[in-house]
């Protein structure tokens, strides 16, 4: 009995160990089409030995993928009594550089969550806030909510969780601090853990965690991971992109209950839109290595 057990779990090792390696190279591929470097990291947290790394710890520019760490922080600041989801914040276009204090403010030309600046000079919650930041991006609600909660504090989360790769130093537009190469920074497989950590724990606590991904699957940018996936497959991911730049970062649920993680990165690409699409190709196709088992 013993050693038919054995080798029933030798035998599926390798048929796992084979599903990954034309995973692989099938991503791969998809990668050498295009022009620019790309990362990709997947995690099936219900078998957690299923996995991928394709340039897993290259570091990218963030992005607004920073924007679902300071999340976490805001849901653990209101989880250990710090903060109210229903705390009004002052929606003001003004913001202190990390470099030398020095004042810059939003450009709502570059902001995709234009919404917010009708609203300046008054106040929204920090739940809506929250949303605009993740549902549409939107730089202005990241800042004000950074300015609220530190973003070192960020970072001091997100080392309790076990996280590396992922640094949020500041908020957005902070063009001194860009040009002193202050940048906030990810690598895919640091955003796959986090997304894996925060699952697991069902971190800060239940009924924020289900807070966080109620937001996360309202995203109204839906042209990567979910691109090509069925209907019923629900996705709670954030995006980010700037020039050359696009990635898209989540948690992927399927009807049978199982759940992974998935990350895609590029930097220096030529053709954003098409990267997009490869992007919803390569989601397709873990989809399909996740479905066959």
């Amino acid at each position: 009995m013993i050693f038919r057990t054995l080798f029933l779990f030798v035998f599926v090792m390798q048929i796992n160990s084979q599903d990954i390696s034309r995973l692989r190279s099938l991503v791969e591929d998809e990668f050498r089409t295009h022009k620019g470097v790309f990362a990709l990291s997947y995690l099936n947290i219900s078998e957690p030995g299923d996995k991928l790394s394709v340039n897993g710890d290259t570091i990218f520019h963030a992005a607004s993928t920073m924007k679902t760490p300071v999340m976490v922080q805001v849901m653990r600041d209101v989880s250990e009594g710090r903060l109210s989801l229903e705390d009004t914040l002052l929606l003001k276009n003004e913001f202190k550089s990390i470099v030398d204090g020095s004042i810059y403010r939003m450009d709502i030309d570059e902001d995709s969550g234009e919404g917010l600046y009708k609203f300046l000079g008054q106040y929204k919650t920090i739940r809506e806030l929250v949303f605009e930041m993740i549902t549409v991006s939107s730089n202005l609600a990241t800042n004000i909510l950074i300015d609220r909660i530190d973003a070192k504090r960020v970072m001091a989360t997100l080392s309790e969780l076990d996280v590396e790769g992922v640094t949020v130093l500041r908020g957005v537009e902070d063009i001194p601090a860009f040009r002193a190469g202050l940048n906030n920074t990810v690598t895919a497989d640091g955003l796959a853990a986090l997304f894996t950590q925060i699952y697991i724990r069902k971190y800060p606590d239940e009924v924020l965690f289900t807070e966080m991904l109620s937001v996360l699957k309202q995203q109204k940018f839906r042209d990567q991971i979910p691109r090509f996936l069925p209907d019923n497959v629900l996705v709670a991911h954030k995006t980010g992109s700037i020039t050359g730049v696009t990635h898209d970062s989540g948690l992927v649920f399927l009807p049978d209950g199982r759940v992974y993680a998935l990350v895609l990165l590029g930097k220096n690409i030529e053709n954003i839109s098409s990267a997009k699409e490869m992007y919803g190709r390569i989601s397709e196709l873990v989809y399909k290595h996740i479905t066959a088992k």
